[in-house]
């Protein structure tokens, strides 16, 4: 989820990710990712067992909640330390990152042709508590569709929309979240990065193919969130430096393109796409809470028209900037207010450009009602209604709590996963984090807004049979689901690639699956996207 940092959530894309990320000042570690005792550092696993039933089918599974050990690029295995301060694990030492996964595995099933499926969530800086007890693990927490769910005790079930019974399941916390640590010198350089938390994923991925005996295994990425672009980085740099194709890639809210970002493109003026981008969800929202002049009784045919509006007039009038007529901005003005329920004067006063949180403040504000960024089907009392921009994510708050909650008591009475330290959700890692990235062919990384399509790209074209399945929600206001389809439409590769993506687009939010009806429909579509994926026809 919680994208806010997160998302999250998702999960996960906060505006503080988009904007121009401070010089970060000499600081010691956030109180989340705190000094760790070297015993975090050496490799634990502990084992449980458990069933679920999913699509009528009784599963019997292995979980193993555990701990690999990664370092960065260019650690020198081979050194010695020099004292005890100098230790893997201490704070004087090389830096060293304790990754926590929960791993489940079909009984009785060939590890050496079963399916395996890594997951994660994004932030960056968020744990994967989101897809692990939200949508695929064997528990899911239970939470109210569109509002806030009510304080503890929470419920949690058996999910019978767990991915097990097309993959096992690999959900992996990133660096510093979770009851994933980092120590040593320099640790954040080293782990808080767009290429330096990719490396860390391709060692952990690395690792565990041959702890478990899964090097044959049909394999594949899900990325929710910032962990898309992670997604299209990591199946780069598996294929092209450590020679590990995989069958597929899931995609689930995606972002590539930074530039395309929704939360702050005023930032970033004279690039017009982003406000395009985004309209058919301020569209897809403003029907769902019944705010437009017209109610369309269809939702796809209606985006249909709006995306058409948002690439074609929209667009045309955008970039025509301060020469554009003014019957002509009269005109898409009135448009828009068509399209989004805001009054025609305000959509003239904001110049014809509104980003994500102006229009969150403003949609319900007749009611005091601030709408969500990561699923704006939620609503929540607004801060400040003098203000501009919404000052909070009202579906984050409503239910980022049970998540939570329901994983630490599940993670210590049925992983068995005792431990002192504190499950981080998130942790802020924006002060730190390096967004210059290296993308295929470039000599060394870019001071530029991070865009990992020619990643993905490039993996494409280096495994031609490389296939991804791209989901999202159409009320997803932190990564538009018309983002994702945009970006996939301009990947430099050949047309018959285009042919390898397939696409599916849910009644939901950026965490998809926390309305119960897209998530059976997430389930489908992703069950189904493995099994004709996994070379293993006719099984």
């Amino acid at each position: 989820m919680k994208q806010m940092v997160p998302l999250i959530a998702a999960l996960s894309l906060s505006a503080a990710a988009l904007a121009a990320p401070p010089k970060p000042a000499p600081a010691k570690s956030p109180p989340e990712a705190g000094t760790a005792p070297a015993s975090v550092f050496t490799p634990r696993t502990v084992k449980s067992t458990g069933t679920v039933t999913v699509e009528g089918r009784k599963i019997a599974y292995e979980a193993m909640a555990g701990t690999l050990i990664v370092h960065p690029k260019g650690w020198d295995d081979a050194a010695k330390p020099q004292g005890p301060k100098d230790a893997i694990g201490t704070a004087d030492g090389p830096p060293v990152a304790s990754m926590f996964y929960v791993a489940y595995f079909k009984q009785g099933a060939d590890p050496r042709t079963r399916p395996v499926t890594f997951l994660y969530n994004g932030g960056p800086g968020s744990s994967t508590v989101w897809l692990h007890m939200g949508a695929f693990g064997p528990v899911r927490v239970v939470t109210r569709n569109d509002s806030h769910t009510p304080p503890a005790p929470y419920g949690a079930v058996a999910n019978a929309y767990s991915l097990l019974d097309a993959s096992d399941l690999v959900f992996i916390d990133a660096p510093g979240t979770g009851f994933s640590r980092i120590e040593g010198k320099d640790k954040e350089k080293a782990f808080y990065g767009v290429d330096q938390d990719v490396y860390a994923f391709s060692s952990f991925i690395t690792q565990f193919l041959s702890k478990y005996d899964r090097w044959n295994s049909p394999k594949y990425l899900f990325g929710e969130s910032y962990g898309t672009p992670r997604s299209a980085a990591l199946i780069n740099e598996l294929e092209t430096d450590r020679d590990i194709d995989f069958n597929g890639v899931i995609l689930l809210s995606q972002i590539l393109n930074f530039d395309l970002n929704a939360d702050e493109p005023e930032t970033n003026p004279g690039v017009e796409l982003p406000y395009e981008i985004m309209l058919p969800t301020f569209a897809a929202t403003a029907w769902y809470h019944h705010k437009l002049p017209s109610q369309p009784a269809d939702l796809q045919s209606f985006l249909e028209e709006v995306e058409q509006f948002a690439m074609g007039d929209y667009a045309h009038a955008l970039d025509q900037g301060a020469s554009l007529p003014e019957d002509q901005l009269n005109a898409i003005a009135e448009k828009l207010h068509d399209y989004t329920g805001l009054p025609v004067a305000y959509i003239k006063k904001a110049n014809l450009r509104i980003n994500g949180p102006q229009f969150e403040h403003e949609l319900q504000t007749d009611a005091d009602l601030t709408t969500g960024r990561l699923d704006s089907r939620f609503s929540g009392p607004t801060m400040d209604p003098l203000g501009e921009e919404a000052q909070y994510d009202p579906q984050a708050a409503a239910i980022s709590s049970a998540y939570v909650s329901v994983f630490n008591d599940y993670a210590r009475r049925t992983l068995h996963y005792t431990t002192d330290e504190s499950y981080n959700p998130e942790i802020d890692v924006f002060k730190w984090w390096e967004f210059k990235h290296q993308p295929p062919g470039a000599p060394f990384p870019l001071p530029v807004s991070v865009n990992v399509m020619p990643d993905l790209a490039t993996a494409m074209k280096y495994d031609p049979s490389l296939k991804i399945c791209l989901n999202g929600g159409y009320f997803d206001l932190a990564t538009p689901f018309f983002e994702g389809m945009y970006e996939m439409h301009h990947l430099d590769i050949p047309q018959k690639l285009q042919s390898n993506i397939e696409y599916h687009y849910y009644e939901s939010g950026h965490m998809v699956y926390a309305n119960e009806a897209s998530l059976k429909q997430l389930h489908d579509n992703v069950a189904a996207f493995i099994r004709k994926t996994d070379n293993q026809a006719g099984e």
